[in-house]
This record gives C-alpha cells, sequence and structure tokens, in this order.
C-alpha cells in the first residue's frame, strides 16, 4: 500500500525538554527487535522494555527502569544562551537488547550508563549481572550484547569508553548466566576500542568483533585476537550480523555501507584445526555447495560506480601450501566416477617470481610461460608437427565477443593460503595465435549438477576432497535436458579443437616450407623445390581460408570480412549454453550443415599430407636437405 504505521511505544513527542522531566527516555538509536522465538513479539526499549504481541497496536512495560538513573545526568542540554534538546543527547537509555536465540525468556540489556540486566522468565523477574568495576569501569557504554546462539547461559559484551577519552577495547564474557565475568581483549591494541561482538551460530566459541579500526576474529572463545581485515577499508564497524543458512558475515560500517564476507565455512574448517596455524600446513579445505547459475557476476555499470560486489560464480576452492613447492602444483577436477574434467597447473614459484597476495579477494592469476609453438624439426625425418596450441591472450587482450570467451582462470602456488575459483567447466577448445572470432566461445560446457570431486597435488602429495554443484533452485530443468546440453556442448567443443588443429597443423607446415626454402636458396634445384612448394601451399591455404578468415587481423575486421567454419561452429557453443535447457533442434541442424563442410576440409587437409607433402619431402631429401615433418595434434586445453 505504501503506507508507513507509527507504532511507537510512548508517542509523546519529548522536543526542547530535558530527558529528567520525562516518563520514559529514548535513546536517539533505541533498540527495536523482535523475538528470535516468535515473530508477533515484539520488543522496543527505553529505560524500560517494552513488549508488543498485536504488531505495535499496544504496548506493555515489562520491566523496572533498567539504568542508573541518575537525574544528574538527565538535565538539559545547551546553553546558557540557548538549549539543544532533541533527545539525541539523553542519557541513562538501555542501548542494547538481545534476547537468547536458544532459550526463549532469557533477555539480555546493556545500558549507555554501565548496566547489564537479565531476566530469564521474559520479565517477571531482573537481575543486575552487570561486570564488576575491577574488570569494567562503572559508568561504561554497553554497546551490544550478544547472547550466545550456542547456549542459553553464555553472553558476550562489547562496550565503549571513548566518550572519557579511553579507546582502550572492552570485550567481555559470561558463561553462567551473568554470575561471573572475565575479560577477552587479548590480541586487541590498546587504541581500538570496540563496538559489537558476534558468536558464529554454526561454530561454538568462534567469535567476531567490530572495532573503531575495524575487525577481529577469535578462534578460541576470545582468549586470543587477530585482525580480519581482508580488503575491508580501515573504518569502524558498527554492528555484526551472521546469517545462519548462507553462513554469511555481514558488517555495518560507520561510512552507511554493508560488507560481506562469504567465507565463513573455511573459518570453520581452520577452527578445527588449529586456526591460522591451519594455514600453515599443506592441506585442501572442504569445498562449500556450488550453485550452477548463469552470467558472470559482473555489471554494467562504470567501474567507479558505488555498488556492491556478487559472489564469485563457480565453486570457490581453498588450499594452503607450507613452503614454496618445488614442482607444479596441480589442481584437477573430477565427476563422481573418478573421470577427470579439467586439470589446471600452477607453476612452482622461481626466486625471481613475485607470489601474489593470499586468498587476496578479487585478484587476477598471472599468466604462466608455455613452449614455443614452433619446434625445429630433427634432420630426416617425415612427419607434419602441430605444436601445442597457445592459451588465449590475457585479459583486456582478448573479449568474449572476439577471442572466445578468454582464458581459464588459473591457480596460485602461494606459501599460505591460496583461493581459486573453478568456473564449473570442461576443459576449453584449443586455440591458435592471433584467432579473430566474432561470436565465437571457445569455453568447455559446464558441468551438470552432482557430485564431483577436487585433486591437489604438490610435491608428490595428493589431497582429495568432495562437492556439490546444485542447479539454479529457480530453474525446472530436468536431469536428462542437462545431459543432452553437456554431451552436445562437447559435441561442439571437441570438433572446433579438431578444426583449430587443422589450422595449426597447415601454419606449422607451411613455416617450416618457408623456412627450409630460405636454407636452400641458390642451391641447385632450388627451382624445382620452389615450384613444388608454391603448389603445395597455396592448397593449405585454401584449406586454412574455408575454415578460418585469414582476413580478420583486429575484433572489427569480421564486419568487412565474413568469419568461416571454426567461427561458426564455435558461435553454437553461445546459441546452447544461452539458457540451461536441452539444445534446440535448429541448433542440432546447423551443427550438422557446418561439421559436413568442415570435414571436407579436413579430408582434403589428409589427402595433402598423404599426398602432396610425402611428394614434397622426396624431392628434398633427393637433394640431401632435411625434410618437413609432422607433429600429432593438440588435446582441448588443460
Amino acid at each position: 500500500t505504501g503506507q508507513l504505521r507509527d507504532v511507537s511505544p510512548y508517542p509523546n513527542n519529548p522536543m526542547g525538554a530535558g530527558a529528567d522531566v520525562l516518563k520514559y527516555r529514548f535513546q536517539w538509536n533505541f533498540p527495536i527487535l523482535f523475538s528470535p522465538h516468535d515473530p508477533n513479539t515484539l520488543y522496543a526499549a527505553g529505560n524500560v522494555l517494552f513488549r508488543s504481541l498485536n504488531e505495535g497496536q499496544s504496548w506493555e512495560v515489562i520491566s523496572p527502569d533498567l539504568t542508573r538513573n541518575d537525574k544528574s545526568k538527565q538535565g538539559s542540554s545547551g546553553g546558557p544562551i540557548t538549549k539543544d534538546n532533541t533527545s539525541i543527547e539523553y542519557y541513562d537509555t538501555i542501548f542494547t537488547v538481545m534476547e537468547s536465540p536458544v532459550q526463549q525468556s532469557v533477555i539480555w540489556t546493556g545500558s549507555d550508563d554501565g548496566l547489564v540486566q537479565l531476566t530469564r522468565d521474559g520479565g517477571k523477574n531482573w537481575e543486575n549481572v552487570t561486570p564488576p568495576k575491577s574488570i569494567m569501569p562503572e559508568w561504561i557504554q554497553i554497546n551490544s550484547i550478544e547472547a550466545s546462539p550456542n547456549d542459553p547461559a553464555t553472553a558476550y559484551v562489547a562496550a565503549t569508553m571513548y566518550k572519557w577519552d579511553d579507546y582502550k577495547p572492552y570485550l567481555y564474557k559470561t558463561t553462567d548466566y551473568g554470575k561471573t565475568w572475565k575479560k577477552i581483549t587479548n590480541g586487541i591494541p590498546n587504541t581500538t576500542f570496540t563496538r559489537v561482538i558476534r558468536e558464529d551460530p554454526n561454530k561454538r566459541g568462534l567469535l567476531y568483533a567490530g572495532t573503531e579500526t575495524g575487525l577481529y576474529i577469535s578462534f578460541d572463545d576470545g582468549a586470543n585476537w587477530q585482525s580480519m581485515q581482508f580488503n575491508l577499508p580501515v573504518v569502524p564497524i558498527t554492528d555484526l550480523a551472521i546469517h545462519k543458512r548462507e553462513s554469511d558475515l555481514v558488517a555495518a560500517t560507520q561510512g552507511r555501507s554493508f560488507w560481506i564476507f562469504d567465507d565463513l565455512p573455511l573459518l570453520h574448517q581452520m577452527m578445527d584445526v588449529g586456526g591460522t596455524n591451519a594455514v600453515k600446513e599443506t592441506r585442501l579445505f572442504h569445498p562449500e555447495t556450488a550453485y550452477r547459475m548463469q552470467g558472470g557476476g559482473g555489471t554494467p555499470l562504470p567501474p567507479t560506480a558505488t555498488i556492491g560486489k556478487n559472489p564469485p560464480n563457480g565453486a570457490v576452492i581453498y588450499y594452503s601450501l607450507k613452503s614454496k613447492p618445488s614442482s607444479d602444483v596441480v589442481l584437477e577436477f573430477l565427476d563422481s566416477s573418478g573421470k577427470s574434467i579439467q586439470k589446471l597447473t600452477a607453476k612452482a614459484p622461481t626466486a625471481q617470481a613475485s607470489p601474489s597476495p593470499n586468498a587476496s579477494p578479487g585478484a587476477q592469476p598471472s599468466s604462466t610461460a608455455q613452449p614455443s609453438p614452433f619446434a625445429s624439426p630433427a634432420p630426416g625425418t617425415a612427419q607434419v608437427t602441430t605444436p601445442p596450441a597457445e592459451p588465449a591472450a590475457p585479459s583486456g587482450e582478448e573479449s568474449e565477443s572476439f577471442g572466445g570467451g578468454g582464458r581459464p582462470p588459473q591457480p596460485t602456488a602461494d606459501v599460505g593460503l591460496n583461493r581459486f575459483v573453478w568456473n564449473l567447466r570442461y576443459a576449453d577448445a584449443v586455440r591458435f595465435p592471433g584467432m579473430i572470432l566474432w561470436g565465437g566461445d571457445l569455453r568447455g560446457p559446464r558441468v551438470v549438477p552432482g557430485n564431483y570431486q577436487v585433486r591437489l597435488t604438490v610435491d608428490g602429495k595428493t589431497f582429495t576432497e568432495s562437492f556439490e554443484v546444485k542447479p539454479d533452485p529457480r530453474l525446472t530443468t530436468t536431469p536428462a535436458d542437462y545431459v543432452k546440453q553437456l554431451e552436445f556442448g562437447l559435441r561442439i567443443r571437441d570438433k572446433v579443437t579438431e578444426t583449430h588443429n587443422a589450422i595449426i597443423q597447415i601454419r606449422d607446415v607451411r613455416k617450416q616450407v618457408d623456412d627450409l626454402l630460405k636454407r636452400v636458396a641458390g642451391q641447385p634445384g632450388f627451382k624445382e623445390i620452389n615450384d613444388s612448394a608454391s603448389a603445395l601451399k597455396k592448397n593449405l591455404t585454401a584449406v586454412e581460408e574455408s575454415l578460418y578468415q585469414t582476413k580478420n587481423q583486429s575484433s572489427q575486421d569480421p564486419l568487412n570480412f565474413p568469419i568461416r567454419l571454426n567461427d561458426k561452429l564455435a558461435s553454437l557453443t553461445g546459441v546452447l549454453s544461452s539458457a540451461d535447457t536441452a539444445p534446440t533442434e535448429q541448433t542440432y541442424a546447423v551443427y550438422d550443415e557446418v561439421v559436413v563442410q568442415i570435414d571436407a576440409q579436413l579430408a582434403r587437409l589428409a589427402q595433402i599430407m598423404k599426398t602432396e607433402v610425402p611428394a614434397f619431402n622426396q624431392l628434398v631429401r633427393d637433394q640431401n636437405i632435411p625434410a618437413v615433418t609432422v607433429k600429432p595434434p593438440a588435446t582441448p586445453t588443460q
């Protein structure tokens, strides 16, 4: 309806009056909360606690004054010329309230004048359970109370004294309903005051504290703290909330922003094996469930826009390395039967290499060195060499529209914690240098929903963990349709790979022929060799130009020069993956049309390799010159 109803517990406008003459004193941002046990129970706090059972239609007071009620601190604000009574200055108010998520009717309150109160019967009886003055200043502000989500007798308090020019942290814990308290601030600097403390509902004793300068974490129920800043700015954390089902930590900042840390299960596992000491050993952490979703998590807005960042699209893999590996680190993804889907390699760091920041959010992996695409043939051999296909150009040099989907992400091999996001895809189709595509997509198809494994191999040791990939819960796609899409996607990828291997083979043979002509120029028999070479290269080029548009040298060239068979075939990947559904009949039909034409050219190439290359090689051998060689085709990129 667009209507907002005011249901304030006591709508008597206090404007201009001091707190000492009011019936109820409300903090500027007084606590309001629903009971975690009954969505129809609403609480609000002034200097007493109010409760409504009918959406604010009426309220009842369920406590006495839970503050010190010191009248000397409730006078009018401002003066002597003009006063400033707007209610923001009111003191002796309840600043924080929380009902135990574990046990109904156990309610804790904290006041801005330093009192902690507790009821265990829904407000019928209250007890002052304030920590003793020996460990907590008398007039401290109780900024937040955390009723443990794991134990009704346990609560945590975050308090501040910065208004008294005291910037020390004040955190406290009780495990016996406030009978005894312990100060728990070890590890937090004495100049960093604390605003909020929360316990992880999914991991007892795992605590998070919001301070004036950032976020802190404790793996041992507050005995020790350490910074948990990551990429969070140095900013006051005013509140923290944990989404129990999703296991996300949400931080509210004084700068009026929200930050989300969505990898709490990693911290749960770290706590099980010694907290931060967990990353001092080589291990593979158990991945969380991944969801197969469309899109890459990007945005059409400019990079300077003030916007949030979506979670990564894929399976998030965490692993740690105890020391610098002596050999390459391998991450391999397998299906439930153990069949390899994709294998990715992180090159072992060298003395000259600078490791990337461990688990740096949003960090992009660096490129890895690849072997040269051409190797000199051994004298006297007789085969056409197809060298390993080059990877795609680094991000920025090749877009999805013109370069086949960009290079797949690569893992890192840094000492400490590493983070890798698997895109849930099979290996890409083979690429070749200088390739320009328009709409062609060389990425491997996405895996179907199901159970998978990730295998980490470091210096001969292997670690394996299983995880699940679930479908987009909004879809009704059947398992059979997911399989149809995968099988057809693999057919397209493999045919594109076969086509690109042919192009690589053509270019390599042609280069060998050109190199040979340079070596024999001016020697006896050169004219006969040159004439044969010209005919061979002409036939090879004709096949190449049927498979690939060689005139395209930049991303906009396809506007002038029509794309060829490889691009038409690769474009079907985009059609196929436009939605999580079975392939359309017309996509199958176009595939068949294009493949018939590709196969004709591949057969033509095979005939050239079978007859013309050997004939040319024989002519060369007659002159005692090393012949042209043939290499085996490459496989889809890992």
